[in-house]
C-alpha cells in the first residue's frame, strides 16, 4: 500500500489524548484520508429525507460498543474517532472481512497473537507472528503496536515489525511505542527509543515530544521533564496543549505552584499555545495556593474572554482567596457569578462565604446562604456547621449554638477539634465556663486528638475562671508543642497580675527571654506593666527600647499605659518613701516618666494623648496621679490643655479640698494663661466647698476678663446662691447674662426662675418665663412643674392649672412629681374634689401613686375637712405597700382634727409609736390647739403632759399657745412649770418672755420677774405690759 498521509494516532491515556500528522496513509482506491475528531453533528450536505444507507447502521452499533468500553474509564475516556470515507471505500469497508468491525480479522488475530506471548518466555514473539509475515500493512502493523498491553510485548512486537519489508522507519510507530513505555513507567526504555528514532533520521513531532513529556509528567520527573521540554523549545516544536495540561497537572500535583506558573507564562509568551478549560483551572488553582490574587483574577479574565466558563472548583478556590485577602465584595461578586452560570456551589464555598461574613458581621447573610443551601439541597458538613454554632455564638443565640452541636453530635458528624473549640467559645463568650470546660473534657473522652488551637482555648477559659493551677498545667502541656504563642503567654501574664504573682509573672518573662520569644505589641506592654508593678522601672525602660530597636512602631495610645503605670507607680513610691533605695526608685521613675513622655510628646496628638491620661485620673479619683502628670507636662513646658486643669479642679472640689484646686489654679494662671474652662472649673470647685462669695466674685472676675460663661456653672452658681440666701447675687448674675445675651438652656432659666420662686419674687418669675418664651428655648417638664410652684404659691390656681394642660398639650411625658404638685396646690385651695379627680386620673394612665402623692391627696382632703375619704385614702396607700411616715400621720391628724374626731387624731399618734415612728410637736399641735380653741384647757394640758411623757420638745408655736391659755385662764402654776421646763430652752421670744413675768409677778414671785426682765433687755426683746393674767376669766 502506497504511504500518502499518516493518520491522527491517539495515545489511550486517562488525561492526555496525543496526535500525529507527520504521514498520511492511501486507502486502495486513491483516496487521501486523514483521522480526526469529529464534531458529532450530522453533515450539512446529506438529505434528510434519505434513507439511512446500512454502513450507517453498523457505524451506530460500533459507537455504542466504544461508548459501553469507555464507561469504567472516569473523565480521562478517549473520544471515539469517526473515520471519513467515501460511499464508495464504505461499500468495499462493508463487504470484506471486517464483520462491522474497526480492523480486519487477519488485523485482530494479530494484536491476540501478540498478546497471547505475555505467558510465554521472551523472544517468543517471532514464533507467534510468523503466519503473518507480508500479510500485514504498516498501518495495521502500528495498529497491532498500539493494541498491546504490555511494554515488553510492544518491544518485541516493535523489533519484528522492523525486520518486515514493509516496515518503515516513522514517527507514528515510535510515537506509540513511546506512549506504551510512559503508560508503563518504563522511562529509560522510553528515552532509549526516543534516541533510537533520531538515530533512524525520524524528526520527532509535536505529538512524539509531547509523548515523552506526558511519560516524565506521569512518573514525576519533572527535571527531565523540563529539560526534555526546553530541549524541545529549542528544536522549534510546541507541544500540543494536552501535554502542556499533562505538565501542568502533574507539577500541581506535586505541590511546585511556583513551577506551574512558570510554565504557564512560557506556554502563552513564549509558545503561544491557546489553553484550553483544563490548562486555565489549574493555573488558576496553582495562583490561589500561592495567594497570587491579582494574578489568578488575571488569568480568570483570559478565561472569560475565551469565553470558557469556569468549573466550581475554580469559583470556589477564588471565593477563598479573596476572602482571606479581605476582597468580600470581589468573593461575593464571584459567588453570583457562579450562580448565574447555575452552577451549584460546594461545600468548600459555601464554608468560605460563611467564613467571610462571619468576619464581617453580616450574620443575617450567613443564615440566608444556609437557608439557601438547605434549599439546593447541599450537605452541609461538620466545617459548616461549626461556623453556624460560631455565628450563632456572635449573635447571642446560645440555645441555638447548642442545640446544633446536639444536631451534630447526635448525626455522628462530630470528630472535628475545631468544631468542639467552637462551642466552648460560645459557652466562655456567655461567660459559662464550666460548661466549655464540659465541652474539651468530652472532646477529650471521645479519642479526639487535642493541639495546640484546643489547647489555647482551654488556658483561656482557665484564666478566665483565675484557676491558676489548672491555667500553669495547661501551659506546661503548650510548652511540649514548642513554645506558646505570644497570646498564650500574655493570658498567664495578665492572671498573673491579676492575682498579684508577680514573682511568677518575672519568671516566665525571663524565661520567654530565653526562648527568644518575639513580642507583639500587647505583650510587650504586659511585660513592662510586670516590670513597673514589681518596681523594676529599669527593666520597663529596657523593654521601651527593644521595642523601638526592633522596628515595633509605639502608637501614641500605646505610649498612655507605661507613662500611666510610671506614674501610679511614682505615688506609690511617695506614700511608701521609707528608705533611700526606694526615693532612688522614685527618681528613677520621673526619669523614666520624663522620657517616655518626651516621646508621647514627639508624636502628633500626644499632647491632647497626655491630657486625656489626666483626665482619666482625675475622673476615676486618682487625683495625685493626675497632679503629678500635670506637673511633669508644665515642667516640659507643655501647656496641659483647659480641660484637664478644670477636670483635675472639679475632683479637687468634689473631695472637698480647695486649697489644692486653688493651688493649681494659681499655678496654671502663673505658667500659662487659662480660659474660661478653668475658671468656671474654679467656681464650681468653690460652690462645692459652700464658698459661694469666693465663687461670686471669681465669676465675675471672669465675666470682667471676657471669658466665655458657661451654662452649667451659671446654673451651678445661681443654685448655690440661692440655697444660701443669697437672692441679690444670684438675681445681679441674671441682668448680667441677660445684658450679656449668654446662650442659655433650658436648665439655666429653670435655675433662674426656681431661684425667683425660693425669694419670693413671683412677678420676676413670670417674666423670665416669658423671657424663656421669647427666645424660643424649648420648655422642659421641669419648667412647667416650677410655674405650677410659682402660680400655685401665688393663688393663681387657674393659670397653675394652664401650666399643667400646656405640658399634657407638647406631649411631655408627664410624671408623678408633676401630679403630686398639682395634688399641693389643689389641696391648699380647699379643691379637695378636682384633686381627687386629678389622682383618679393619674392612676388610669398607669402612674401608680407613690407615698409622697398620697401624702398629698390625704392633705387636700385634710384642708378640706374630709377626714372619711382620707382615712381611706390612708388605708389605699397601705394596700400598696407603701409605708406612712411622719407626714403622712402629720396630714391624718390634720384631717382628724379638722373633723372633730381627737379620738382617732391620738390613736393615729399611737399608730406611729407602733411603727416606731417619733412623733414631732408639730403632730401634737393640731390637737392642743383645737382643743384650746374649744376652751378644753385641760385637754390641752394632757397632751402636753404626754409629749414630755415620751420626751417630744414642744415648739416655739406650742409653746406661745399655751402660754397664752395659761396666762388668759389664770393657771400661773402650770404657766410657770411650762416656762421653767420647756420655754427657757427655745428662742427668747417676746410674747413668752412678758406672759412669763406677768405670772411671776402676779405670783408674787419678784426675784424670778426681774431675772426675766433682765433676760428681755439683754435680747433686745420687746415688753408686752398689756398682758393681763385671767383676762378670761369671768367675774365671781
Amino acid at each position: 500500500m502506497a504511504m500518502a498521509s499518516a493518520p491522527l494516532l491517539s495515545a489511550r491515556s486517562a488525561a492526555v489524548s496525543v496526535t500525529c500528522s507527520s504521514r498520511e496513509y492511501e486507502e486502495d482506491d486513491g483516496g487521501a484520508v486523514s483521522w480526526s475528531l469529529s464534531s458529532g453533528t450530522r453533515s450539512s450536505s446529506s438529505s434528510r429525507g434519505r434513507r439511512l444507507p446500512p454502513y450507517r447502521r453498523l457505524l451506530h452499533d460500533e459507537a455504542r460498543r466504544l461508548r459501553g468500553e469507555r464507561r469504567g474509564q472516569g473523565a480521562g475516556a478517549e473520544t471515539p474517532r469517526w473515520v471519513r470515507r467515501t460511499e464508495g471505500q464504505m461499500a468495499r469497508y462493508i463487504e470484506d472481512d471486517r464483520a462491522g468491525h474497526v480492523h480486519g480479522r487477519h488485523v485482530v488475530a494479530a494484536v491476540r497473537a501478540a498478546r497471547a506471548t505475555a505467558s510465554r518466555p521472551p523472544g517468543s514473539m517471532r514464533e507467534a507472528m510468523a503466519s503473518f509475515v507480508t500479510k500485514l500493512t504498516f498501518r495495521e502493523m502500528c495498529v497491532v503496536l498500539r493494541e498491546q498491553r504490555g511494554w515488553r510485548q510492544a518491544q518485541e512486537f516493535f523489533s519484528w515489525m522492523k525486520l518486515q519489508l514493509c516496515y518503515e522507519p516513522s514517527v507514528v510507530a515510535y510515537t506509540i511505542l513511546l506512549r506504551v513505555y510512559g503508560q508503563t513507567g518504563r522511562i529509560e526504555h522510553a528515552e532509549e527509543t526516543f534516541l533510537e528514532m533520531l538515530e533512524a533520521g525520524v524528526e520527532p513531532d509535536a505529538v512524539a515530544c509531547g509523548t515523552l513529556l506526558c511519560a516524565y509528567a506521569r512518573r514525576g520527573r519533572h527535571g527531565d521533564m523540563m529539560l526534555f521540554y526546553e530541549a524541545t523549545r529549542r528544536r522549534g516544536v510546541v507541544p500540543p496543549v494536552p501535554a502542556f495540561n499533562f505538565m501542568l497537572s502533574s507539577l500541581q500535583k506535586h505541590r511546585l505552584h511556583g513551577k506551574v506558573i512558570h510554565l504557564w507564562n512560557q506556554m502563552v509568551q513564549e509558545a503561544n499555545v491557546v489553553p484550553n478549560q483544563f490548562t486555565y483551572t489549574v493555573v488558576i488553582g496553582s495562583f490561589v495556593k500561592e495567594g497570587l490574587l491579582e494574578e489568578a483574577m488575571e488569568v480568570l479574565g483570559k478565561m472569560k474572554r475565551s469565553r470558557i466558563v469556569p468549573d466550581e472548583a475554580t469559583y470556589s478556590g477564588l471565593i477563598s482567596l479573596s476572602a482571606r485577602h479581605g476582597r468580600g465584595e470581589q468573593a461575593l461578586g464571584l459567588y453570583e457569578e457562579m450562580r448565574d452560570h447555575g452552577i451549584v456551589p460546594s461545600n468548600y464555598t459555601c464554608a468560605s462565604l460563611l467564613a467571610l461574613y462571619d468576619k464581617n458581621g453580616d450574620y443575617s447573610k450567613a443564615l440566608s446562604l444556609f437557608s439557601e443551601m438547605e434549599r439546593s439541597k447541599i450537605v452541609p458538613d461538620e466545617v459548616i456547621y461549626g461556623i453556624l454554632v460560631r455565628i450563632y455564638g456572635k449573635i447571642g443565640l446560645y440555645e441555638d449554638a447548642q442545640r446544633t452541636f446536639e444536631e451534630i453530635d447526635m448525626a455522628g458528624m462530630l470528630s472535628d477539634e475545631q468544631t468542639y473549640v467552637a462551642m466552648a467559645q460560645v459557652h466562655m463568650n456567655a461567660g459559662n465556663y464550666d460548661r466549655a470546660l464540659l465541652v474539651l473534657d468530652s472532646m477529650r473522652s471521645r479519642s479526639v486528638k487535642p493541639s495546640p488551637f484546643s489547647y489555647n482555648a482551654l488556658l483561656r477559659c482557665h484564666v478566665a475562671k483565675e484557676d491558676i493551677a489548672a491555667a500553669e498545667h495547661t501551659f506546661r502541656v503548650l510548652t511540649k508543642y514548642g513554645l506558646p504563642d505570644v497570646f498564650c503567654c500574655n493570658d498567664l501574664l495578665r492572671l498573673y497580675i491579676k492575682l498579684g504573682q508577680l514573682d511568677k509573672a518575672s519568671a516566665l518573662i525571663l524565661e520567654m527571654t530565653k526562648e527568644d520569644v518575639q513580642l507583639d505589641v500587647g505583650l510587650y506592654m504586659t511585660v513592662m506593666e510586670v516590670c513597673c508593678k514589681s518596681g523594676m522601672t529599669a527593666d520597663a525602660d529596657k523593654v521601651l527600647k527593644e521595642m523601638h530597636n526592633d522596628g515595633v512602631t509605639v502608637k501614641s495610645s500605646t505610649m498612655v499605659s507605661p507613662i500611666e503605670i510610671y506614674a501610679r507607680n511614682n505615688i506609690r513610691l511617695i506614700w511608701e518613701e521609707n528608705t533611700s533605695s526606694k526615693m532612688l526608685d522614685c527618681r528613677t521613675d520621673s526619669s523614666a516618666l520624663s522620657t517616655t513622655l518626651k516621646s508621647l510628646l514627639d508624636t502628633p496628638g500626644g499632647s491632647s494623648i497626655a491630657c486625656q491620661l489626666i483626665r482619666k485620673f482625675a475622673r476615676e479619683g486618682s487625683t495625685e496621679e493626675a497632679k503629678f502628670l500635670h506637673e511633669q507636662l508644665t515642667a516640659l513646658g507643655v501647656k496641659p490643655e483647659d480641660s484637664a486643669t478644670a477636670t483635675l479642679i472639679v475632683q479637687y472640689g468634689q473631695k472637698q479640698k480647695l486649697q489644692k484646686a486653688q493651688l493649681l489654679f494659681e499655678s496654671a494662671s502663673a505658667w500659662f494663661p487659662v480660659g474660661g474652662l478653668v475658671y468656671n472649673a474654679m467656681v464650681d470647685a468653690l460652690c462645692k466647698c459652700s464658698k459661694t462669695d469666693e465663687a461670686y466674685h471669681l465669676f465675675m472676675e471672669m465675666v470682667d476678663r471676657g471669658h466665655i460663661r458657661d451654662a452649667v456653672t451659671i446654673s451651678i452658681l445661681v443654685t448655690h446662691l440661692t440655697k444660701h440666701g443669697k437672692f441679690q447675687e444670684a438675681e445681679n448674675i441674671m441682668h448680667d447674662c441677660f445684658a450679656g445675651e449668654v446662650e442659655l438652656d433650658t436648665v439655666v432659666y429653670n435655675t433662674f426662675i426656681k431661684s425667683m420662686l425660693e425669694s419670693g419674687k413671683l412677678y420676676s418669675a413670670v417674666s423670665i418665663y416669658d423671657r424663656m418664651i421669647a427666645s424660643g428655648v424649648p420648655r422642659s417638664l421641669q419648667t412647667f412643674n416650677i410655674m405650677i410652684s410659682v402660680y400655685g404659691l401665688g393663688g393663681k390656681l387657674d393659670k397653675a392649672t394652664e401650666m399643667f394642660t400646656a405640658a399634657q398639650e407638647l406631649g411631655l411625658p408627664i410624671d408623678e412629681k408633676i401630679y403630686t404638685n398639682m395634688l399641693n396646690i389643689y389641696g391648699k385651695a380647699g379643691r379637695h374634689q378636682e384633686a381627687s379627680l386629678l389622682f383618679s386620673r393619674m392612676k388610669e394612665r398607669g402612674i401608680m401613686p407613690g407615698q409622697i402623692s398620697f401624702n398629698s391627696m390625704i392633705n387636700a382632703y385634710a384642708a378640706s375637712g374630709q377626714h372619711h375619704k382620707a382615712e381611706v385614702t390612708f388605708q389605699e396607700m397601705q394596700s400598696c405597700s407603701h409605708a406612712p411616715d411622719s407626714l403622712t400621720y402629720l396630714a391624718l391628724i390634720r384631717a382628724y382634727t379638722q373633723g372633730g374626731c381627737y379620738t382617732k387624731a391620738e390613736e393615729a399618734i399611737q399608730m406611729m409609736l407602733g411603727s416606731n415612728i417619733t412623733p414631732s410637736s408639730l403632730h401634737f399641735n393640731h390637737l392642743i390647739f383645737n382643743f384650746l380653741k374649744e376652751g378644753q384647757i385641760d385637754e390641752a394640758h394632757r397632751i402636753c403632759s404626754q409629749m414630755r411623757d415620751i420626751a417630744v420638745a414642744a415648739d416655739l408655736a406650742c409653746c406661745r399657745t399655751m402660754m397664752r391659755a395659761y396666762l388668759e385662764h389664770g393657771r400661773v402654776d402650770e404657766g410657770i412649770s411650762l416656762f421653767e421646763m420647756t420655754c427657757r430652752l427655745l428662742k427668747p421670744d417676746s410674747f413668752i418672755l412678758s406672759a412669763a413675768f406677768h405670772l411671776y409677778e402676779h405670783s408674787g414671785r419678784e426675784s424670778e420677774a426681774g431675772d426675766v426682765l433682765d433676760v428681755i433687755s439683754l435680747h433686745g426683746a420687746s415688753f408686752l405690759r398689756n398682758l393681763k393674767v385671767g383676762s378670761k376669766l369671768r367675774p365671781t
